[in-house]
């Protein structure tokens, strides 16, 4: 039975064809995946699917239907948190009552509970989560609640017996024991309710352990439908080999972290981390990655090398300065430091010349002049200046919070810091990362998503940092764009000097650039070593079967 009919489907944004007279059918059963690079149109195809975008020609059928796909679909996003901050039953319950009774999310009449507990409940056994039935949403962990959010999407169809579920890009930035039980749960969903699952993901090894069939998307049109091992093929086939890279690591270690401490408590929700005794030197040149599953720390660790937080107990020294005591010789320090978020965020209308220079202006000789000046006329302490300097380094939102709770705005960092720029020349970094001149003129608005990934590279680079901070930030780029900026790094590493060290779940991109490799898990340092023995542990401890068998694949 044909569940999903799509004939000559086009949408346009502006003169830009983002699908081009697309094809498809999908069965009733089947998990259907669609791949294809970053800005091959795979969510707008999901978004149109879900009945929340229009399209410009074409026919869409799902069910029989021709409009109104949102009774009959239900839609996984990537990043979407939306839960009630009650027990997690209660999520499901409200869900049902809207959907039952075609209302707000309320919660029903103490005679009507019994039968919406019962729903509930199975609902829950579907994505794995009966046994937290009655713990608070706010308190589950990422892929906890990931599931939670599914659990709630899938209510509809359990309550109607059909629909289709559709997943855009599921898992993609979870530690691989989350995905596991998340890929689990997408065939147990399919598995007991029969429906039809269409998933749009950059990573083979999800298609690989879910698909039935899949679908290449490229520039907005089927390239190719089929095989799942064939269609990947054709879709690794651009892939540029590995840069390789000669070291040039030196004896000092550049960072030490001696015997540090960490402890986070909720006081509704408990201990959340507690970290112990955590000891470790990166050389200056090298390239370490941090690794272990969500929750364990690995990008507080990297905010404390970075100074942008104080540990709890123990010393970090980072180029002979104590990062732990506040004061001027730490704001010098930090003209040697650039730190990439997971959540960077580049400022929609503004061209990448003007946000490079102002960048470089920023960490400049100059700048921190006039701090010097300007803190002792506004008789600001040291420790208050660098206080509000570090805040340069944080993403936008954690530093707008944090001027707010010392009664300041923005204008203070600039008030003390002007961006002063006396020289410009960016075509080393530039070069480095592939991006030609023209690509200054450019507005962010303008860039593809590889291309801001790399502009973001630069705006830390700009400032030849001595330590590069690296948390995550790739994980939603397509294995194809990876591999490209997995080559930059160690081009920038071999031709700078730059020392990196950097937090990432994926283990293929840990094994190809880095030296060495720890392991984070149970509070404490488990393992540090060769990437590849280091990399095989956290997949041990995983239980990462879809991982297992991607590399089987491999090999």
């Amino acid at each position: 039975m044909i569940t999903v009919k799509v004939k000559n489907l086009t949408k346009k944004y502006g003169d830009f064809k983002a699908l081009d007279k697309v094809s498809f059918e999908a069965k009733k059963g089947e998990i259907l995946g669609i791949v294809g690079k970053s800005g091959a149109g795979k969510s707008t195809l999901i978004r149109i699917l879900r009945g929340s975008l229009d399209y410009d020609e074409g026919e869409v059928e799902i069910l029989g239907r021709k409009n109104n796909f949102k009774e009959i679909t239900a839609i996984h996003l990537q990043r979407n948190f939306a839960l009630w901050a009650e027990p997690v039953i209660n999520n499901i319950i409200r869900k049902l009552y809207a959907i039952r009774n075609n209302s707000d999310e309320l919660l029903p009449m103490e005679e009507e509970w019994e039968d919406y507990e019962k729903t509930a409940i199975e609902i829950l056994k579907l994505v794995g989560l009966e046994h937290k039935k009655d713990a608070f949403a706010n308190i589950l962990s990422g892929g906890e609640k990931q599931r939670l959010i599914l659990g709630r999407q899938i209510a509809k169809i359990y309550e109607k017996g059909e629909g289709v579920l559709l997943l855009d890009e599921p898992a993609t930035m979870a530690c691989p024991a989350s995905k596991q039980k998340l890929l689990d749960v997408i065939k147990n969903i399919r598995d007991k309710l029969g429906i039809t699952v269409i998933i749009t993901s950059h990573l083979p090894e999800i298609h690989r352990y879910l698909c039935d069939r899949l679908i290449l998307l490229e520039n907005g049109k089927v390239k190719m439908d089929g095989d799942v091992e064939e269609v990947l093929n054709e879709f690794l086939k651009e892939m540029k080999p590995p840069y390789k890279r000669t070291p040039n690591i030196k004896d000092n270690a550049i960072i030490q972290v001696k015997n540090v401490a960490k402890r986070y408590y909720v006081v509704k929700g408990g201990e959340t981390l507690n970290l112990r005794n955590v000891s470790f030197d990166v050389k200056e040149g090298e390239i370490l990655s941090i690794i272990g599953p969500s929750g364990v720390g690995k990008t507080v660790i990297m905010r404390l090398m970075a100074g942008l937080e104080l540990p709890d107990e123990g010393k970090i020294i980072v180029d002979g300065v104590d990062i732990t005591n506040y004061g001027w010789e730490r704001i010098e320090l930090r003209k040697k430091i650039g730190i990439m978020h997971q959540e960077f965020s580049l400022p929609y209308y503004q061209t990448v010349e003007n946000l490079l220079k102002y960048r470089l202006g920023l960490k400049g000789e100059k700048a921190i002049a006039h701090a010097k000046a300007k803190a002792e006329e506004l008789g600001l302490s040291p420790k208050i200046v660098d206080a509000i300097y570090q805040l340069i380094d944080v993403p936008e939102s954690e530093r707008i919070s944090k001027l707010q709770k010392m009664g300041l705005t923005e204008d203070i960092i600039y008030k003390l810091f002007p961006p002063v720029v006396e020289s410009f020349e960016p075509e080393e970094i530039l070069e480095a990362l592939d991006l030609g001149k023209d690509i200054l003129k450019k507005k962010v608005a303008e860039l593809s998503g590889g291309q801001k990934v790399r502009v973001a590279m630069a705006l830390q680079l700009i400032t030849k940092p001595k330590i590069l901070f690296l948390d995550e930030p790739f994980g939603d780029l397509d294995p194809i764009t990876l591999r490209d900026v997995a080559n930059y790094l160690k081009i920038i590493n071999e031709r700078f000097g730059t020392t990196i060290v950097l937090v990432s779940h994926c283990v293929e991109f840990i094994k190809e650039i880095s030296d060495r490799a720890i392991l984070l898990d149970e509070n404490k340092l488990i393992m540090e070593g060769k990437p590849e023995e280091v990399c095989e542990e956290f997949i041990k401890r995983s239980n990462a079967r879809f991982m297992k068998e991607e590399l089987d694949a491999k090999n």
